[in-house]
């Protein structure tokens, strides 16, 4: 008996070990917990993220643990990544957000317009007078898709009655990025400076990539298996995050 005790005791430890190391070094999965990033990801999409994409800071560990300053393997994000972030404001809290500015860079919003570096982003009405929801409220929004400067396109909303229609510059500092949500008039995000602002890179957790589950949370718990034809949106696994 306190053979099997032990050995059971050594198995859970280096599982324990082996699932931190994969968490921390490799990819961790995430949970969606608001509509901020709508249409791309739904409350409820649970995703993968790889932590090896910008290289490691404390944050790549459960708990921050100030390990070492700085990063390590670090390399550049892309405009248009989907990254998770710890919140500047408390550097705990994790986000998923769009990068958009780059450090150097200057944003601005101009009638409606996402403007970085004094040039228009290119926008492309897809649909109009969609809905989409807001905490648990919807909110009616036209849906463009958006080109960057590097070419990287995505889907943004925006709501047809009240948007973010214009903004003081925002010029990104050394060493940190600036983040939108691609719900635009449902996100707290860098337009937002005491409550998010600019992120140092140093706050970088990793790059979301691909989908692997997704319910609806609205419609049930995942556990109501006899339910899941209307909770489970099967068609979202494995869908490629762009």
């Amino acid at each position: 008996m306190k053979n099997f005790i032990i050995d059971n005791t050594k198995t859970l430890f280096y599982a324990l070990i082996i699932a931190v190391f994969i968490r921390s070094i490799l990819i961790q999965p995430f949970y969606i917990p608001s509509s901020s990033m709508e249409t791309n990801l739904l409350v409820g999409d649970r995703l993968f993220v790889t932590k090896f994409s910008y290289g490691y800071s404390k944050h790549s560990f459960p708990f921050s643990p100030p390990i070492f300053k700085g990063r390590i393997l670090n390399k550049n994000p892309k405009r248009g990544d989907v990254i998770v972030f710890k919140t500047p404001a408390d550097n705990r809290t994790d986000y998923i957000k769009r990068l958009i500015g780059l450090p150097g860079d200057t944003i601005q919003f101009i009638d409606g317009d996402l403007y970085i570096n004094s040039n228009q982003v290119l926008k492309t009405i897809k649909s109009k007078n969609d809905k989409l929801y807001c905490g648990s409220s919807q909110i009616d929004v036209n849906i463009f898709e958006e080109k960057l400067p590097n070419g990287k396109s995505y889907l943004a909303a925006y709501r047809t009655d009240i948007t973010f229609s214009n903004s003081d510059k925002y010029i990104v500092p050394e060493n940190h990025f600036f983040f939108l949500g691609d719900n635009r008039d449902c996100s707290k995000d860098s337009r937002f400076l005491s409550e998010v602002g600019y992120v140092n890179q140093n706050n970088l957790v990793g790059k979301a990539q691909i989908l692997f589950f997704s319910s609806n949370p609205r419609k049930g718990s995942i556990f109501n298996i006899f339910k899941w034809n209307e909770i489970v949106r099967f068609e979202r696994f494995f869908n490629k995050i762009i």
